[in-house]
């Protein structure tokens, strides 16, 4: 057995210390961009070798958390290839010149220097803000009101559910060509014959409009898992004991669904931070603001996910796109993380 033992622990060796070469290689090879046809080739056999190895290691206090590791390792690896990795290198890629393609030289601060003297970029960021606190109030009443109504003794709830759903199952972009049509060509004769996304401001409120149609009734289903989730028994004795329904419904059900609340309104939250293909296919940013920080800005309704895409794709200038992207992501988490806790602290005092 001893023998046996110490063949496995030496074949076990050898698989982890050929299966972390072929890996590295693979990678480096990658970086470097040099050709070889056989670069996947060894990077599979590398993957293949290394929890090999890892499986034949002679122990079997940590057999098990080593099967355990190996199944979950392709979710870990591809959300580390796709999150963790390209954040990794995007926070780098924003300290340089990087082109897309290569990168040059070494810039520190430049880009973030060069982003914050940009009216456009600022005024993104003030504009999301504004169209992230409008619709995470108006979705979040909207969709627990539908939810409500979907959930009272109303005939045919099951199409009312379907029926507020449907917009959601449609794709931003189209969802933005069919309703520019709406506003550019049904409802410009309620308009003295101006469009509605000629002027920043109206048009600002049309992307509102839209994107409260596609998302309520997501929003709305949220609130019906939890309203249905109130025990039957607690809504008839508060009735037995005279409950007036608004009564009911300010002291029993909101509190009873505080933690469905504070998922909705942290979904919301995100969501509305990085609407981008609604905002694109509507308006693509078109609206005139006259004097925002002393220029003229021809793109009053470009939020700050569509400033992004525009800076690195439109205008080819992906370090600052980069910088941009990493600003809106500390934003998004930093404003996430707050909505979380004081969302959590209510739900605790409810």
């Amino acid at each position: 057995m001893k023998t046996k033992a110490q063949g496995n622990s030496a074949l076990s060796f050898i698989l982890l210390i050929a299966g972390i070469v072929l890996l590295v290689a693979a990678l480096a090879m990658d970086v470097m961009g040099t050709k070889f046809a056989g670069r996947g080739a060894m990077l599979i056999f590398g993957i293949i070798a290394f929890f090999a190895g890892l499986y034949l290691i002679p122990t079997m206090k940590h057999h098990r958390k080593i099967v355990y590791f190996i199944f979950l390792f392709p979710l870990l690896f591809t959300f580390a290839v796709t999150v963790i990795i390209p954040l990794v290198l995007g926070i780098g890629y924003s300290f340089t010149d990087w082109t897309g393609v290569k990168i040059t030289k070494f810039v520190g601060l430049a880009n973030y220097m060069s982003m914050f003297k940009d009216p456009a970029f600022i005024y993104s960021i003030l504009i999301t803000f504004v169209f992230v606190i409008i619709n995470m109030v108006l979705i979040n009443v909207i969709g627990f009101c539908l939810a409500l109504l979907c959930t009272s003794s109303i005939k045919a709830s099951g199409f009312f559910r379907a029926a507020y759903f449907l917009p959601n199952l449609i794709g931003g972009i189209v969802l933005g060509y069919i309703w520019q049509f709406v506003f550019n060509n049904v409802l410009i004769g309620m308009t003295n014959h101006i469009s509605l996304l000629s002027q920043s401001k109206t048009a600002l409120l049309c992307i509102v409009v839209v994107y409260l149609w596609q998302y309520g009734g997501y929003i709305m289903l949220i609130y019906i898992t939890g309203l249905t989730q109130v025990p039957g028994d607690v809504l008839e004795a508060a009735n037995i004991d005279g409950a007036t329904p608004m009564q009911t419904l300010f002291q029993i059900k909101i509190p009873m669904i505080a933690s469905t609340i504070t998922i909705c309104t942290f979904l919301t939250l995100t969501s509305a931070f990085k609407q981008f293909d609604v905002n694109m296919a509507l308006t693509n940013g078109a609206g005139s603001v006259p004097n925002f920080m002393g220029a003229y800005l021809s793109n009053g309704t470009q939020m700050l996910a569509l400033n992004i895409y525009n800076t690195a794709i439109a205008k080819n200038s992906y370090a600052v796109g980069q910088a941009k992207a990493v600003l809106f992501f500390i934003i998004l988490a930093v404003v996430s993380l707050i909505q979380v806790r004081i969302s959590n602290s209510k739900e605790v005092e409810l």
